[in-house]
This record gives C-alpha cells, structure tokens and sequence, in this order.
C-alpha cells in the first residue's frame, strides 16, 4: 500500500496533477517499453505484446485518473479571507471547518462562514453554499493574504492517508488515486496484446484527458478503473446499496455516461466466477468515468468499468477495504488475457 500512501498525500486537482504523474512515472518506468506525457499532461505508459500467443495488432487502453476534487482561489476579502470555486463536483454539506492546503507553499487554512449563533432560524435550515463561504488563512488584511497566496491558486483538503480496522484504509483522492495504483500494478504483467495505460487528466471536470488519449491511441477495448459510490450505511428503509465495500470489485452494467460493452462485461464476470474472486455489481446508474468518452472516440470503442467501492467520495476522507483493491487488481490481471477473444481479434 505504499504506492497508495504516496499517491493519497500528494496534491493534484484537476489541471494541477504533476506532482501525481511524478510519483506514477517514477512507479512505473521499470514496468514498461516507453512512457511519454501528451500535451494535456496524461501520462501514457505502453508495454509490448508478449508471450506465445501474442496478438501484437491489438490494443487495449485501461485509464485510471490522476486528478481529484478541489478549489481555486478566486478573490481576496479586505479582512483577509479568500474566496474559491470548487473544481470538480463536491458536496458543500462536506466543507464547513475543514481545513485545506493552499499553493505550493501548502498555506493551510480553514474553510468557515458566519457562525451558527448569528445565523437566523430559518438559514439554519439551508444548506450554507459555497459562495458564502470563506478561506481563512489568519491573514489580517487583503494585502496579508496577497502576500501569502496568489488568484488561482489552487488548494486540496488536508487529509493523511492511514489504516483502520477491519482492514480499511482511508485518505483523500481515493477516488481515483486508487485506480492509478491499480493500474500501476497491472502493467507489471505481461499481456499478449499492446496495453496502453493512461494517467489521465481533468477527469472531474468533464472525462477530458482521456478523450485525448483514446482518440491518440484507437484502442481496440478499453478499461476505465474508478472508485466508485458506497452507501452501505444505516437507511430508513430497506433499499439495496449502490456497493458495499468488502464485497469485491464492481462491475459497472451502465452509467451516465455509457452502457459497457456486453462482451467485456461478461469476461469480467465469468472471470471472476472462475477464479472464485467476489464481485458485485454497481446497482445505480449514475456518474461517470473515463470510459464515457473513451467509448466514443473514433468510430467508438468497446469499453467496461471496474470499480472499488469507496465511501465518501469527493469529500475530505474516503474509505476502502484492502481486500476490494487486491481482489480488483486479481480480476483485471485475470481477465485481460481474454480481451482479445472477448470482442473478436483484429
């Protein structure tokens, strides 16, 4: 899990992800035939067809994203206090009295807004937005905050990742700092095919840096890794969990983005049946991942996304089981020698 811890501490919302693509470069150079960064910034890693039964023509890209949720400075208050927009989608509800990271010099500050006692009744019962929110950097004046931090600036939430019970782990950019480390791992096999596996960029502001890629690569199939929804939590009634973390990977039958490749979606399962791995199936068709705009590149691209159920995405901490990521890396390594045959060689 060191790889993990790595990639959960470093910083990289979206437009912003170097330090990230830095760790990824030096994890996975040993692993792969050539490595390059495309002009939107994904890092694109290939590894040649090996092995005895090698279909060379074929290519197959996974893309996990590097990117994660954050803010941009957008004005400085005379008071001190800085304003921002969130990149990416995040739940306001998450934000009041969290505290974040500012810049390169990881100014830390807090995000407030008017305390609850001055607040009326009825504001009570709204939800505080953004917009009324502040940074509080204990800056006494607009000129001391200037000093310290500069308009888009961006800033992350100040999490450390680390360990709890029963085998979880928690830390911020889970989503999808956890596809990244999946990735990582899987191009330490060989495959009998070409296998691209693109770092992608700007993923939670519109899916952007794979459309690039996709469109660069013409694969033929291609895996989006993701984490994903987990409600697993106490309801009021009786509904089944999008996912429940700690039982295995989920395979995504359709999103808001795309409906899977049946073919793809059927090795997946099959696979996993076969070797005893468990799985389940995310059981709501929402979001999105990469595989949205991968599958439309071109003249359009078989594609499937395999997911790490996660709670509290897009939010401060998230939460994962161990055993899911390790039973995810064992259903792709698994399957991937059977893409080819799956959707029909070239």
């Amino acid at each position: 899990m060191e790889l993990l811890e790595k990639l959960s501490n470093a910083r990289g919302p979206s437009g912003n992800e170097g330090e990230v693509r830095e760790i990824l470069i030096e994890a996975v150079k040993r692993d792969v035939d050539e490595f390059r960064v495309d002009t939107l910034g994904n890092l694109i890693a290939r590894k040649k067809a090996r092995g005895t039964r090698k279909v060379s023509a074929f290519r197959v890209m996974i893309a996990a994203h590097m990117d994660e949720v954050g803010f941009l400075i957008t004005h400085f208050e005379s008071n001190g206090h800085l304003r921002f927009s969130p990149v990416g989608g995040i739940d306001s509800r998450v934000l009041l009295a969290k505290v974040v990271l500012i810049g390169q010099d990881k100014i830390p500050g807090v995000i407030g807004s008017k305390p609850v006692h001055l607040t009326k009744a009825k504001d009570r019962e709204q939800v505080v937005e953004t917009d009324a929110m502040t940074i509080d950097i204990g800056a006494k004046s607009k000129e001391d905050a200037q000093r310290a931090a500069k308009l888009g600036d961006y800033a992350t939430f100040a999490t450390e990742f680390g360990e709890m019970g029963d085998g979880l782990l928690k830390g911020k950019a889970l989503d999808d700092r956890t596809g990244c480390a999946i990735l990582a791992e899987i191009l330490k096999r060989d495959y009998p095919f070409e296998l691209f596996g693109v770092f992608t960029v700007q993923e939670e502001v519109g899916l952007r840096g794979a459309r690039v890629a996709a469109y660069a690569i013409e694969p033929h199939a291609a895996f989006a890794l993701e984490s994903t929804v987990c409600d697993d939590g106490p309801k009021t009634k009786d509904v089944s969990p999008v996912t429940r973390v700690g039982a295995g990977p989920a395979i995504s039958i359709a999103d808001g983005t795309m409906i899977a490749d049946k073919r793809l979606v059927n090795l997946l399962i099959e696979t996993a049946k076969t070797n005893r791995i468990p799985f389940q199936f995310k059981q709501a068709i929402t979001g999105g991942t990469d595989a949205g705009r991968i599958h439309l590149s071109k003249t359009g691209v078989p594609s499937a996304a395999v997911s790490v159920p996660t709670r509290y995405i897009h939010s401060p901490v998230s939460l994962l089981s161990k055993k899911d990521l390790e039973n995810t890396i064992a259903l792709m390594v698994k399957a991937l020698p059977g893409v080819p045959k799956a959707i029909g060689e070239q």
